[in-house]
């Protein structure tokens, strides 16, 4: 069988071989199996091929209806096989993923129209699978004890088995376990603070098994931004520590839904410090013979970090619809850090010469000193507090002190985009008022290839974009009637997007006092497993679902969406990461907050029309639209030719 879907010439270039071959498939191939000739696809084609063949980064910016997705997966494919090496298509979260492997996906039809073999394999994040460790504390330590020790019993035969294995298979992901809610699921996935290399059952662990499975992919390997984030990262540390990176050499990346991997590459670049786990494995040294003055030394860290602590719970606060506590500085914080750093100076001289000694067990001494490594490059970024971003987050377990240095771009531009290599942003929103300066800042892009196409759809006269009066949504009763009457104009079929999941919550406790509502079928984001969600919103037409993530890349043609409620406009909070982001604009406003509500608002609209056969409604629930004259003018230029804002 040929390597490439097309009879390779070794005396012409590739990629035009490549690019003759994709104009084929939309001119011939797929119209012969029934699907529209787009010239939008074309276009695009010819764009991407110039981007593959310089290696350049592109921001494929085009409307829904385009095709764009089976235009990046040939050009993706093709590459992959040329240069022997996996290409990555990373996706802004699990969702889009499984829409994009489901199976009448994009991927199914490029195999079944093309007759082509694909060999894709997703590499989910670190987070989505299943930790043992942690499931055996669930069966102790919470209510659901009858759950969880079910789980357990669920577990493969080869799990609770310390000989070799003969047979094995994946297991322990989340979309295994849909009827988990998230605080369930919480409860027993893997964690940043979960401490793989000493675990007895790493080599039996799903998220290993599946991670030699995606590793051996040859054509495509399909991951969230945030695990290519996640490796990116940690690429450097894990070969530092003899292991290999997240992902395998790779020739190319595409960052589907490409405006959102700021947001990935935050989360990803960040310090976690928890004081449980850090007195957890200081003690583990000493289990061992060691020093006195060791010894007393990791008291003393144990005391100060304890100390540390305990004024960071007094000098936090909650931040309304974010997670993220905010910290306040002030020179007796920093002092506290500043005397861990030197009890940690401390511990890791003593360490010095303790490993000469070939006292301690070699193995838990590299776990420690990679531990206290990671921390003093956290907790030195306090030393200049205007080159960090620093917040605090709850849990059961106690507080846990994130940092992140500032420097974000900085990192990205070095790791990411000086590599050799062809990245594809692609997504249906990329600029704001036409431009790209404001995404390619953002991360650090300084040259770049761009271009944008528009859909193909009939908005005009399938899309109704509606803005309440302003009396009817001033309050929080008015905004839920408001919302229940239009849930009724609709018998359901509605997705209702939330800025945040405090929101969300105030919603789903109030809804069941509107008796207009009654009978009809409402999903919450966090309930349960979000695939699952999505899937029984699509099968139940009437049902509604509700939601804080699917702002983008949710994808339900027909009439189970008909009708889109924005509760609220979708500026970003007041947490750390966008307050710094403020304080660095000579504009905030205009730099920051309008920029990414414009992007996303954009992408929540883009939900309604998925097929040309598609229609229906669109509410803005937005006091602030009525009182600002320039706002609504931004939000009008969102929309599509032909459709207004229409008060009622």
């Amino acid at each position: 069988m040929s390597k490439y879907p097309f009879e390779f010439e070794h005396s012409k270039p590739f990629l035009q071989q490549v690019g003759e071959w994709v104009a084929d498939v939309f001119y011939d191939i797929l119209p012969e199996a029934g699907f529209e000739i787009r010239d939008e696809q074309i276009y695009m084609a010819f764009q991407l091929e110039r981007a593959f063949a310089e290696k350049q980064t592109i921001f494929a910016e085009a409307g829904v209806g385009t095709g764009k997705t089976l235009v990046y997966l040939l050009y993706a494919i093709c590459y992959a096989r040329y240069h022997r090496k996996p290409a990555i298509i990373a996706c802004a979260d699990e969702s889009l993923i499984e829409q994009l492997v489901k199976p009448e996906g994009d991927l199914a039809k490029l195999a079944q129209h093309l007759s082509l073999s694909i060999d894709a394999r997703l590499g989910k994040s670190q987070d989505r699978y299943l930790c043992l460790k942690k499931l055996d504390n669930a069966r102790s330590g919470y209510e659901d004890l009858d759950l969880y020790k079910g789980l357990y019993e669920e577990l493969p035969s080869f799990v609770h088995k310390s000989e070799g294995m003969q047979s094995f298979y994946a297991y322990g992901d989340r979309k295994q376990y849909p009827h988990l809610n998230d605080e369930q699921w919480e409860r027993i996935n893997w964690d940043p603070f979960q401490d793989c290399f000493v675990c007895d059952q790493r080599h039996r662990c799903g998220q290993t098994l599946s991670r030699e499975h995606y590793r051996q992919s040859t054509d495509l390997i399909i991951c969230s931004h945030d695990f290519y984030m996640e490796h990116v990262w940690t690429y450097e540390g894990r070969k530092r520590e003899g292991q290999l990176p997240l992902l395998p050499d790779h020739c190319t990346v595409v960052f589907d839904e490409g405006h959102l991997l700021e947001s990935a590459a935050q989360k990803a670049l960040t310090y976690r410090i928890k004081h449980d786990l850090f007195e957890e494995l200081i003690t583990r040294l000493l289990k061992n013979e060691i020093r006195e003055s060791l010894a007393v030394l990791i008291d003393e860290a144990i005391e100060r970090s304890e100390a540390l602590f305990e004024l960071l719970e007094r000098q936090s606060e909650s931040i309304p619809g974010s997670d993220r506590r905010r910290i306040h500085l002030n020179d007796k914080l920093i002092q506290q850090v500043n005397q861990l750093r030197k009890v940690i100076d401390g511990i890791e001289e003593e360490l010095v010469f303790e490993s000469e000694l070939y006292t301690l067990d070699d193995y838990q001494l590299r776990i420690v000193e990679e531990h206290l490594e990671m921390m003093q490059k956290a907790l030195s970024l306090f030393q200049g507090s205007s080159s960090l971003i620093c917040w605090a987050t709850e849990s059961t377990t106690g507080l846990t002190l994130v940092v992140m240095p500032k420097a974000v771009k900085e990192v990205l531009r070095e790791r990411v985009f000086a590599l050799n290599m062809p990245l594809i942003f692609s997504s249906a929103t990329l600029s704001t008022n036409g431009s790209f300066d404001y995404l390619a800042y953002s991360l650090g892009i300084d040259k770049y290839l761009s271009f944008s196409v528009d859909s193909p759809y009939d908005y005009e006269n399938r899309m109704e974009v509606l803005l309440p009066k302003r009396e009817d949504i001033a309050s929080f009763d008015g905004k839920m009637k408001t919302t229940a009457r239009l849930l009724q104009r609709t018998e359901g079929r509605a997705l209702i997007l939330f800025p945040s999941k405090e929101e969300l919550r105030l919603f789903k406790e109030a809804i069941p006092s509107f008796p207009e509502c009654n009978g009809m079928r409402f999903g919450f984001e966090g309930d349960s497993e979000i695939s699952q969600l999505i899937s029984e919103f699509q099968l139940d037409e009437q049902s509604i679902l509700c939601a804080v993530t699917l702002w983008e890349g949710l994808d339900i043609p027909g009439p189970s969406l008909s009708n889109v409620i924005v509760w609220s406009l979708p500026f970003p909070p007041q947490d750390p990461v966008f307050m710094a982001k403020r304080e660095e604009a000579t504009s905030p406003y205009e730099e920051v907050d309008l920029p990414y509500m414009l992007l996303r608002l954009k992408q929540g609209i883009g939900r309604l029309i998925r097929t040309r056969e598609d229609s229906g409604i669109i509410a803005i629930l937005s006091e602030e639209i009525h009182k600002d004259a320039d706002l609504r003018s931004q939000v009008q230029g969102l929309l599509p030719k032909g459709v207004d804002l229409k008060e009622e």
